[in-house]
C-alpha cells in the first residue's frame, strides 16, 4: 500500500492540475512559515491536551494551499477571522501554517507532514481528489463519531453529494467540506445568437451530444473567425482533462472509470462514444481550437481569459471559478460578462436520464490522525463552517460553490452571477472514484485523450489505455465491458 502511495504522490506532483477547483492556482513551489495568533491566556478544553510551548495552552497547527499572496488571500483571512471571533481563542494558540506551492507540489509536502508525528499539523485542507489516497495511507481521522454529535450535518444543512465527497471506501467520513465546483458548457451569447443556434434572448440548453455538435457546425459555418469548442484536452492540463472533459463525457453515457468491485473498465462502448466525440471536434470537423493552443499547460487561462471575453470562442466546458477572471479584480475583466454569457448544463450523450451531467471537485477540512488536539480542533473547524461567524464571506471572496444547503440560498450568494444555476447542479453531481489508484489511473486518461485528438484512431488509443492501466494497477484489476 506505502508503494501505491508513493507512486500516487510522484504521479500527482507531475500532473500540471489547471483545474482550479475552488479557486486554487499553481504557484512556485515554496515552503511559507507559519505564523502563531495568540490572545488571552487561559487552560485548554480539550480532552486531549497539546503542548504550546510557553503559553500553556492547546495549539492548533492549520496547513493549507496558500495562493502566494499570505495574509492577504482569501483563504488566510477566513482562518484569521474565524479565529479572531471564536469564542474559544484565549483557550487556544492558532498557528498558521501554510504551503505555497503547485497543487502537485501541495500534496507531496503534505503527505510528508503527515505521515511524520514531530511535523504534522492538526488541521489540514485536503483536495478531495487526494482524500482517499490519504486515508488509504492512514493520515486522516475517521469523524464519524464526530459528525454524529454535529447537529448541521445530521440536519441537511450539507449537500448529500458533498458529504459523499468525504466519505472513504469504507463508509466513514473524513473531512467537512468547505468548497466545491461544478462545471457545464458556456457560451458567447452574441455568437451563437449570429449563428442561429438561439435566438436573441433565449438561453441555449442542448439536450444530447449531436445537439452541441450541431451547435458547433453552425459556428463554424457562420462565424469562420470564431473557434466553436474548446475542452482542454491534453496531459499539460492535467486533472483538467480528466475530470473536467473525459469523465464529463464518460459518465454522461452512464458509465463509470471503475465497476462497483473496484475493477477499472479499459474497454466499453462508453469510453469509446467518449473519444468519438472528442475526435468530432479536434479531428473529424475542426471544431476545437489549434493543437498548440490546447496542448500546454496555459489552455485553461487561454480559453477564459482571452478567448471567450475577446469573441474569439463559442463554447467552452469549463467550470464556475473562470467567473472570477472576469471580475472588476479579476486576470481577465470582462464589463457585462453576465449578460454576455450564458451558461448551459452539459448534457447526457443521448438526452438519456437524468439529461445532464456534472463533475464536481472541491476541499475539505481535514484532521490527520497524528494530531493530539482533535477535540478542540473539531470545534474549531464547525466555527470555521458557520455562516454567521466566518463562511459566508470567506465562500463569496473565494467566487467558490458552498457546500451547505443554507447558504445555498442566502441572497448575498444567489446575486452572484451564474452561481444560483452552477450550484443547482450539484443536486445530480458525481465525483471521481474513491480509490487510492484514481490519481495514477489519471495519468493514462490524459495520455489516452490527447493521442485521439492528436490524430490516433480510437480503437488504438483505446488499447494503449488499457495496457496502460493494467500496468498501473495490476491485470487482476482491469475489466473490458
Amino acid at each position: 500500500m506505502e508503494k501505491r502511495r508513493v507512486l500516487g504522490l510522484l504521479m500527482a506532483s507531475v500532473m500540471a492540475l489547471s483545474m482550479g477547483a475552488c479557486g486554487d492556482g499553481g504557484n512556485d513551489a515554496k515552503s511559507t512559515a507559519g505564523k502563531s495568533v495568540d490572545s488571552g491566556s487561559s487552560k485548554g478544553a480539550d480532552s486531549t491536551e497539546k503542548d504550546a510551548g510557553k503559553s500553556g495552552k492547546q495549539k492548533i497547527t492549520f496547513c493549507f494551499r496558500d495562493d502566494g499572496i499570505g495574509a492577504e488571500s482569501a483563504a488566510w483571512k477566513w482562518i484569521q477571522k474565524g479565529y479572531d471571533n471564536w469564542d474559544k481563542k484565549d483557550e487556544v494558540e492558532l498557528d498558521i501554517a501554510p504551503i505555497t506551492a503547485s497543487e502537485g507540489d501541495y500534496f507531496t509536502k503534505v503527505a510528508l507532514q503527515l505521515s511524520d508525528p514531530s511535523t504534522c499539523p492538526d488541521l489540514v485542507c485536503e483536495d478531495t481528489f487526494q482524500l482517499p489516497n490519504d486515508v488509504s495511507a492512514g493520515y486522516l481521522t475517521n469523524l464519524d463519531s464526530y459528525v454524529a454529535d454535529y447537529a448541521d450535518w445530521q440536519d441537511g444543512k450539507y449537500f448529500e453529494s458533498m458529504q459523499k465527497a468525504v466519505t472513504g471506501a469504507d463508509g466513514s467520513v473524513y473531512g467537512i467540506p468547505y468548497c466545491t465546483d461544478t462545471r457545464g458548457l458556456w457560451y458567447n451569447r452574441e455568437i451563437l445568437t449570429t449563428a442561429g443556434v438561439i435566438t436573441e434572448g433565449e438561453d441555449w440548453a442542448p439536450k444530447s451530444w449531436k445537439e452541441v455538435l450541431d451547435a458547433c457546425a453552425k459556428i463554424k459555418e457562420k462565424c469562420p473567425d470564431v473557434v466553436p469548442f474548446w475542452c482542454n484536452a491534453g496531459v499539460a492540463t492535467g486533472e483538467a482533462t480528466s475530470m473536467q472533459t473525459y469523465e464529463m463525457l464518460l459518465y454522461g453515457t452512464g458509465e463509470r472509470l471503475i465497476t462497483d468491485d473496484g475493477k477499472w473498465i479499459t474497454k466499453s462502448q462508453g469510453i469509446e462514444d467518449s473519444l468519438k466525440f472528442l475526435q468530432d471536434i479536434y479531428v473529424n470537423n475542426e471544431y476545437g481550437p489549434s493543437l498548440d493552443l490546447v496542448l500546454n499547460g496555459q489552455a485553461s487561462n487561454t480559453s477564459a481569459r482571452e478567448y471567450l471575453p475577446q469573441d474569439k470562442l463559442g463554447i467552452s466546458l469549463d467550470g464556475i471559478w473562470i467567473t472570477g477572471n472576469w471580475k472588476e479584480n479579476g486576470a481577465a475583466p470582462c464589463e457585462g460578462y453576465a449578460e454576455k454569457f450564458g451558461l448551459a448544463a452539459m448534457p447526457t450523450s443521448k438526452g438519456q436520464d437524468p439529461g445532464t451531467v456534472t463533475l464536481a471537485g472541491g476541499w475539505s477540512l481535514s484532521i490527520p490522525e497524528n494530531s493530539d488536539a482533535k477535540d478542540i480542533t473539531f470545534e474549531f473547524i464547525k466555527h470555521l463552517m458557520d455562516p454567521e461567524a466566518a463562511y459566508l464571506e470567506n465562500i463569496l471572496t473565494q467566487g467558490n460553490i458552498c457546500t451547505r444547503t443554507d447558504v445555498a440560498k442566502m441572497s448575498e450568494y444567489t446575486d452572484q452571477p451564474f452561481f444560483d444555476i452552477a450550484t443547482q447542479f450539484l443536486e445530480t453531481a458525481d465525483f471521481r472514484p474513491q480509490n487510492d489508484q484514481y490519481s495514477s489511473v489519471s495519468t493514462s486518461i490524459q495520455t489516452m485523450v490527447e493521442s485521439v485528438v492528436s490524430g490516433t484512431s480510437v480503437e488504438d488509443a483505446m488499447t494503449q489505455y488499457g495496457a496502460d492501466v493494467a500496468r498501473t494497477v495490476g491485470d487482476d484489476a482491469v475489466i473490458e465491458q
